[in-house]
């Protein structure tokens, strides 16, 4: 099939009116740029890392406070020093800081003569740097800092390899902060072996949005513990480790961690260790990790380090590039690539190359017969709404492992399915039933490599049988520990009671719920069982309970059935991260329906017009205060697609391409908020090629103006799609599917299934 595809590709790629060979154009690894959202509240990281990997390899920035690198991933593009390159981070999270950010290790020029740890200001030990001296392509990132040193690394799926050059006139050291995981650790060990120029430890820790003030306290745990195994090309002329305020000058081993508390409780603990080379060395170092144990990591470091920092700089690069591939756009775009990028770095390998990982019940375990993988890090609140859809668009053989992963952990775990896995911790973060909104979409999607019987029977026991966690209070609100708080009374009353909920707000726990159980419906009767379907959907409809008719608004509701009071269609009373305002339009699975409860299409129109404008008409998409459209948080963020439904598909396109075209752009500010695991960089995506998932639990899609002339996806393992928009403008005046007209505003699920040609045609006027 390969000759066939790539001349098709090169025809398909040329511009309009084209008679002769069209230049080359960059390839797509050569059109990310891994800086842009590491400004602001983007919260994603520049360093090195593969495709769904392991390690990332990647900058611990620090404002002068050793326990808060002062963003959520360790890294803000404005803060130009650095107390390390730690090896584990999570893109765009928006708890800060967020999670991982395991081991530091820190290149130094001056010597060893106090406890690391007891430079709780980062005034010795640490560097700044510039941008200009820094470079970041995917897979690979350079940066050579004030202090004099040179430091260059690769990634591979489960290790990093790198030179650090150290200057001829000053001491060359290394620290392993191995206790200084982002938020804190409850215990370290590191082990030097200068003999074989070795350095191997482990951290226990994990406390994913420990610092929350509103409940924060309860996921101050642990529950991963990160092995890793350094190898250097130089002779180790010296060593040392530090616990506390003690240095210990020739020492080889140490334990001790930092705890989770923040500021001065934190300040000034934990332990680590240094190698130290002769002055002038250009050290090449060779690490991996592994969350099963050091022989693991030990096995990884073996299967995968191979070759010089250039040669697993290419390797990976090869391998981005085949993903990035995946979408081929017919001009340059480095706003899209890198949000393809961003959108491809999860979810996160936790599984070892002999098929060990880690369980939620913090034992070894390993894979499924016909699983090629185990995956953490799963933002199920934020990635269900778009960066889902792209991975079972893109790669669903890495879905199917992703569902089967899920499933695992919540076998280990009781039968609960936790809404943020944190590698293999469950995190109880947010709100609602994700888990059970992703893989009825999966399925939909035509996703098949998971146990797809088993895990919708176990996601239906979840939504139907209740369970004693789900009366505590424990971590609310925002970590409440229910995933299906209160159940008995949500199947009793159709609506989760604001004030007996155990949950992050009875209303928004009530439209959450709705969307994840018409998602389960759909898998029902897609899978043939018909009573449950029909139990399911009408749970769908639930959304109608706390919809007031005298505001016009979502609204929480107390057990007696009362509104709950004074009402501000501004406020987030009921709510989790969003205002009733935004949150009236969380029912993607009935929008006729909502539109109804709204008084009808022509006033929801209305409504939404003010939603993106301010009173003169002008747009305010980029966050107009708590009644206006929010692009840097989901509950909202398919409201741009709703006019499709509404009546009115012109206002999609014009607001669609509005956002395109303002609110994502290039530089370190260029995302509009979290990128929340992938999931802004996926409404871009989707939304530049003119397609967007209508509904969990459907491969259905919304349509809108694509940004690009031409545009060919090849799935890994699926039917290739080809779109293409012939005239300019943003909006769409005709649409075919392989040569046949659609008359309507949607593609049905069999479109992204089957693959085929959808050719726009596209108008500057409505």
């Amino acid at each position: 099939m390969r000759r066939p595809l790539l001349a098709a590709l090169a025809a398909v790629l040329l511009l309009p009116g084209t008679t002769a060979v069209a230049a080359p154009r960059p390839e797509p690894v050569h059109q990310v740029d891994p800086l842009i959202g590491t400004a602001g509240d983007g919260n994603t990281y520049p360093g090195a890392t593969a495709p769904f990997g392991m390690v990332a390899w990647s900058p611990t920035s620090t404002r002068g406070d050793q326990t808060s690198t002062g963003a959520a991933n360790g890294y803000q593009y404005g803060v130009t020093r650095l107390r390390g390159f730690s090896l584990t981070h999570v893109n765009g999270a928006g708890c800060n800081p967020g999670a991982a950010g395991d081991v530091p290790i820190m290149p130094l020029t001056t010597a060893v003569t106090s406890s690391p740890s007891a430079d709780s200001t980062d005034a010795r030990y640490a560097s700044d740097f510039t941008h200009a001296a820094e470079t970041a392509t995917p897979g690979r990132y350079r940066l050579a800092l004030a202090n004099g040193v040179s430091t260059d690394f690769a990634a591979t799926e489960r290790t990093t390899t790198g030179t650090f050059g150290f200057p001829a006139d000053r001491p060359a050291t290394l620290l392993f902060r191995t206790s200084n995981s982002l938020n804190g650790s409850a215990d370290a060990q590191t082990h030097l072996d200068a003999a074989h120029r070795r350095v191997t430890g482990s951290v226990l820790t994990g406390a994913f949005c420990g610092r929350r003030a509103n409940g924060g306290v309860n996921n101050r745990k642990s529950y991963y513990r990160l092995y890793f195994v350094a190898e250097f090309d130089q002779p180790i002329t010296g060593t040392g480790t530090w616990r506390d305020d003690t240095l210990q000058p020739g020492g080889t081993d140490q334990t001790g961690g930092e705890g989770y508390a923040t500021g001065r409780d934190r300040a000034g603990r934990g332990s680590g260790g240094y190698v130290s080379f002769a002055p002038g060395s250009r050290v090449s170092m060779r690490l991996a990790i592994s969350y099963v144990s050091l022989e693991g990591a030990e096995r990884n470091l073996r299967a995968e380090a191979h070759g010089s920092v250039d040669e697993v700089a290419a390797a990976t690069e090869r391998a981005w590039n085949t993903e990035l591939g995946r979408v081929r756009i017919s001009s340059p775009s480095t706003v899209f690539y890198t949000a393809l990028y961003h959108g491809l770095q999860q979810p996160n390998l936790v599984s070892d190359v002999d098929g060990q990982y880690p369980g939620m019940d913090q034992k070894p375990h390993r894979l499924e017969p016909g699983q090629h993988a185990q995956y953490g890090n799963f933002s199920g609140w934020d990635q269900y709404r778009a960066q889902i859809q792209l991975l079972a668009l893109l790669e669903p053989v890495v879905a199917g492992d992703f569902a089967q992963s899920l499933f695992n952990y919540a076998k280990q775990n009781d039968g609960v399915w936790d809404r943020w896995v944190h590698v293999n911790g469950a995190t109880h973060v947010m709100t609602g039933d994700p888990s059970a909104a992703t893989l009825a979409t999966f399925y939909a999607m035509g996703v098949r490599g998971f146990d797809y019987r088993g895990a919708f029977d176990s996601l239906y026991r979840q939504a139907t049988v209740p369970r004693p966690e789900g009366l505590l209070d424990a971590g609310c609100p925002g970590q409440c520990v229910g995933q299906r708080p209160n159940l008995a009374q949500y199947l009793a009353s159709h609506y989760s009671a604001n004030d007996v909920c155990h949950c992050w707000g009875g209303a928004a726990e009530t439209l959450e719920d709705s969307v994840a159980d018409s998602a389960l419906a759909k898998w029902a009767a897609a899978l043939g069982y018909r009573d449950k379907a029909a139990e399911l959907a009408a749970r769908g409809g639930y959304w109608r309970n706390v919809v007031n008719p005298a505001t016009g608004y979502a609204q929480a509701r107390d057990l007696d059935g009362s509104w709950v009071t004074p009402f501000d269609p501004a406020s987030d009373r009921g709510f989790a991260q969003g205002s009733s305002a935004a949150y009236t339009w969380m029912v993607p699975q009935d929008v006729t329906g909502l539109a109804e409860a709204l008084g009808g299409k022509d006033k929801a129109i209305t409504r939404l017009d003010a939603f993106f404008h301010d009173a003169q008409g002008n747009w305010l998409l980029r966050g107009g205060g708590p009644l206006r459209y929010d692009p840097t948080n989901e509950p909202d963020i398919h409201a741009p697609w709703m006019y499709n439904e509404l009546g009115a598909p012109r206002r999609t396109q014009d607001t669609v391409r509005q956002l395109l075209d303002t609110v994502y752009t290039t530089g370190p500010s260029g995302l509009p908020g979290n990128d929340d695991l992938g999931t802004m960089s996926a409404w871009y995506v989707f939304a530049a090629l003119g397609i967007y998932p209508r509904t969990p639990g459907s491969a259905e899609l919304l349509v809108a103006a694509p940004l690009f002339g031409s545009a060919l996806i090849r799935p890994d393992h699926a039917a290739p799609i080809h779109i293409t928009a012939a005239g300019t403008g943003r909006y769409v005046a005709g649409l075919s599917r392989n040569g046949v007209p659609v008359p309507d505003w949607k593609l049905p699920g069999d479109f992204l299934r089957g693959g085929g040609v959808l050719r726009f045609a596209l108008s500057p006027t409505p």
